[in-house]
């Protein structure tokens, strides 16, 4: 996936929470870091047309967040920091199901792709539990099985292993270095996008580096005066 930022910002009022950015990422995997309030969220909320620019544009594969909304959102899926508030139907197997349903499918072939989209990552077993009954981490690969299923071309994480035990957190690293669809993952978590080719670093609502992962890291512990 091609995902291009033509001078695009992001205001609120007076308040400007991206600065004007141009820019083009291609990578398979691309870590954000930065301060809270740095603008990394912003960014990532451009790319899945959850946020329209103030000004410039964002395109996936050509295709304009704006003028082409509904096209271009169909190639995104996006992971909430707290993926529990995106699952909405009491049962896994329900909720995971709502995206075939949403094309068209009924019966088995909602079951059949619900099935091969949970034994993908690994999630079978959670099939029958119910939201509330799951760890962080279980919760977080239930939320990709149910963005997945719908076949984005990338897909977003927000702080995935936020408060992970060690278990949980290398299951959701795992899945998210086995995942087809690139990846955008915005982390605090700098072990997680260490070994990142392409990683960028966001302060006062701007992009002050880009580059490798251990570069990335470094630059991020200056800002931070760590």
């Amino acid at each position: 996936m091609h995902i291009r930022f033509q001078q695009a910002d992001l205001r609120y009022g007076d308040r400007t929470a991206l600065k004007p950015l141009t820019l083009e990422l291609h990578e398979a995997r691309v870590g954000v870091i930065g301060l809270n309030g740095s603008g990394k969220t912003s960014f990532a909320r451009l790319i899945a047309g959850l946020a329209k620019p103030s000004s410039g544009a964002v395109t996936l594969d050509g295709l304009d967040t704006v003028n082409d909304e509904k096209a271009a959102r169909a190639k995104t899926g996006f992971i909430f920091q707290n993926p529990g508030n995106q699952i909405i139907l009491p049962l896994i197997r329900e909720d995971v199901g709502l995206g075939p349903k949403s094309r068209g499918l009924a019966g088995p072939d909602v079951d059949r792709q619900v099935e091969d989209t949970l034994a993908r990552f690994g999630i079978s077993d959670l099939a029958e539990r119910r939201p509330h009954e799951l760890s962080g981490g279980e919760l977080q690969l239930a939320a990709l099985a149910a963005v997945c299923i719908n076949r984005p071309d990338v897909v977003i994480f927000d702080e995935p292993t936020n408060q992970l035990d060690l278990r949980n957190r290398a299951r959701v690293k795992a899945a998210i270095e086995g995942l087809a669809e690139q990846a955008v993952v915005i982390s605090h978590d700098l072990d997680l996008i260490a070994d990142y080719s392409r990683v960028l670093v966001f302060h006062e609502g701007a992009l002050v580096f880009d580059g490798s992962g251990d570069a990335a890291t470094a630059r991020y512990r200056e800002i931070a005066g760590c």
